[in-house]
């Protein structure tokens, strides 16, 4: 694995803002959400990639795992509200579907860089002699 000197070189973080950026497009401008808590959804995307950074800024890995786990939990959060806005007609389904797997795919990325730095032996730049 390439060394990674910046949480703006993660892939995951890269994909969460993303992920935000696709939420402002299709939710948060989007007229049919008026109605709609624009607020919730918008601070459960950001959540996502806020928490990357931060886990990743605390250079230990048990605290990045635990961070990562806040922004997949977040990313869930996303995809449930998702679900209702799909549900009450604020989205059209192509958007839905597609937002929807961007959710799921973000979170299979998390789950898979969780399960790696379970699995290293390096415990992070903190704890380097």
């Amino acid at each position: 694995m390439a060394t990674i000197n910046n949480f703006e070189d993660l892939e995951i973080w890269q994909s969460s803002r993303n992920l935000c950026k696709l939420i402002q497009k299709e939710c948060l401008l989007n007229p049919k959400f008026l109605n709609h808590d624009k607020n919730q959804i918008d601070r459960s995307s950001a959540s996502v990639m806020d928490n990357i950074a931060e886990g990743f800024e605390r250079e230990g890995n048990k605290e990045f795992i635990n961070f990562l786990t806040m922004a997949k939990g977040s990313a869930g959060e996303v995809r449930s509200q998702l679900i209702r806005a799909f549900d009450r007609n604020y989205l059209e389904e192509e958007n839905f579907s597609f937002l929807k797997e961007q959710t799921i795919s973000l979170s299979k990325k998390l789950s898979g860089f969780i399960n790696y730095l379970k699995s290293t032996e390096h415990n992070g730049n903190k704890f380097k002699r």
